[in-house]
């Protein structure tokens, strides 16, 4: 069965020739349409004009960083971005999350595991088909949350919420069962269904970045609720405000 993924547009910021070339050539043999772009305000650029489904974003280049370049792209959409960087400190990382992108692969990289992680993050955007009978429902409400997974939108007291495919998936997961405690790996399951992550606290970060969305005061989360050694739950009743 063909990977419902594979006519996505995917837009590669990367200064280096070799490396460019070779992201583009395995993402090309998966069947999909790559352009590349060689310094940060050309790729920036593109990206607005040419609407890709997907980024994959070097940090180091030249003209305008790649760190401005997701900020500014976030700024203006929830498009996925997949950082591709030799800055392989778990600080970076975070901050690489932080502002924004979906995933971190560092360099040195295997290709194949580059394709599988711009396969995951692309299956988090898809919009679902029609739900069949019996299926679980596709809009979910949690007092002023709603959710609506087959238009891919969320809005809070009837007003939209941008969020990032990662973001979309955790709130997805923890509006689907309210109340109830999802743990850290069932969480990072949602954005990894392949297995391996980041860096350990991707989930906490992703978390954090949801919070300041959705929450009054993302530093007393009345919404999101942190399960301390475990995980985190969508608080129902009138903290929460979400139906029981």
């Amino acid at each position: 069965m063909a990977d419902p993924t594979s006519t996505a547009r995917i837009l590669v910021i990367e200064d280096d020739a070799h490396t460019a070339d070779l992201v583009a050539a395995y993402l090309r043999r998966e069947g999909y349409d790559v352009s590349t772009a060689d310094d940060g305000r050309e790729g920036l650029r593109r990206a607005r004009a040419e609407r890709p489904d997907l980024v994959v974003l070097d940090l180091m280049l030249p003209e305008l960083s790649g760190w401005d370049v997701c900020r500014r792209l976030r700024g203006e959409s929830d498009l996925p971005i997949l950082i591709l960087s030799a800055r392989e400190r778990e600080a970076d990382r975070i901050r690489g999350l932080d502002v924004g992108a979906d995933d971190y692969v560092v360099k040195p990289f295997s290709p194949k595991e580059v394709v599988a992680r711009v396969k995951a993050i692309l299956r988090r955007t898809q919009r679902p088909a029609p739900a069949a009978a019996g299926a679980p429902p596709q809009v979910l409400r949690c007092g002023p949350l709603v959710l609506d997974a087959d238009m891919t939108r969320v809005t809070l007291e009837g007003r939209p919420v941008d969020l990032t495919p990662s973001e979309f998936a955790l709130l997805r997961a923890l509006m689907s069962r309210p109340g109830r405690t999802f743990s850290r790996a069932e969480l990072m399951a949602c954005l990894y269904p392949g297995g391996g992550s980041v860096v350990e606290r991707v989930v906490d970060v992703h978390i954090g970045e949801l919070r300041a969305k959705i929450e009054p005061d993302r530093s007393r989360p009345a919404l999101v609720e942190t399960v301390r050694g475990f995980g985190y739950r969508l608080v129902t009743g009138p903290k929460g405000g979400a139906a029981p």
